[in-house]
């Protein structure tokens, strides 16, 4: 008898923001395939008969290449089993989810997807960035920083207005925050950088786009992190500091990078 393959959005990576169709998979799982991203603490206790295997992927070092894994959820399934993979996010933003739902159905076997709260929303909500704001942002574009954006698309975002969301975009920070320069954006649009969101380690580093790269290098940012770029960054809040104070902040780190 083939088994089935569900994929499971595991949100920005907190238990209490799994869906309640997300713990029902894993209730039911035999063998449970985790990223590095995916709220993955208490595995033991969501999926108590199931195998837990980690396929997480971190920066420069990919320990089971995605064919391989698409490979092992396929045999899994073949064999008779229910396997879920979690994965952080949401499995069909950035998440690889359709390459492996097409493999699924190339080798015939069943497969559901279980949507998943986007870390490109959550993780500014969680720093009281709002992506739209009545007056300020009518429209937000998730974008994937894994690679340089070519000239066209650094155009396209520089004119496109609302607000940019940059996901894996630490590495790439200085050749995006430069192309969108280099097209016309203005060098006192406001910037963010979330980091590890939802977690108690959570910080939130804002500049300019003049001065962002500066500011990222004095606080030392690292993965994982979200980048906005937009007005809807005058609105976020971090503790007691207003938004105002954030951004008196950031000025001085523009002066540094002039």
């Amino acid at each position: 008898m083939t088994g089935r393959v569900t994929l499971v959005g595991g949100g920005p990576g907190r238990e209490d923001l799994l869906t309640v169709a997300a713990l029902r998979a894993l209730g039911s799982a035999d063998v449970v395939l985790y990223d590095r991203l995916a709220p993955h603490s208490r595995l033991s206790e969501l999926a108590p008969d199931a195998e837990l295997v980690d396929v997480g992927k971190r920066p420069g070092h990919h320990a089971i290449p995605q064919s391989e894994i698409e490979a092992i959820l396929v045999g899994h399934a073949l064999a008779g089993r229910h396997a879920v993979r979690l994965k952080g996010g949401d499995p069909y933003v950035f998440g690889r989810g359709g390459e492996e739902v097409l493999a699924c159905h190339r080798a015939g076997v069943p497969v559901e997807v279980v949507p998943g709260v986007t870390s490109a929303v959550a993780v500014p909500g969680a720093a009281g960035i709002p992506l739209t704001h009545r007056g300020v942002s009518h429209l937000f574009t998730v974008v994937s920083g894994h690679a340089p954006l070519t000239d066209d698309e650094l155009h396209h975002l520089a004119g496109l207005g609302g607000t940019i969301v940059v996901l894996m975009g630490v590495n790439t920070l200085p050749m995006l925050a430069a192309g969108l320069a280099r097209h016309g954006m203005r060098a006192s649009m406001p910037v963010a950088i979330v980091e590890r969101g939802f977690r108690r380690d959570q910080r939130t580093t804002i500049a300019d786009l003049a001065g962002i790269v500066t500011a990222a290098g004095v606080a030392g940012v690292g993965s994982p992190a979200v980048v906005v770029v937009g007005e809807v960054v005058r609105l976020a809040h971090e503790g007691d500091q207003s938004a105002a104070q954030l951004m008196e902040r950031a000025a001085g780190f523009a002066a540094v990078a002039a």
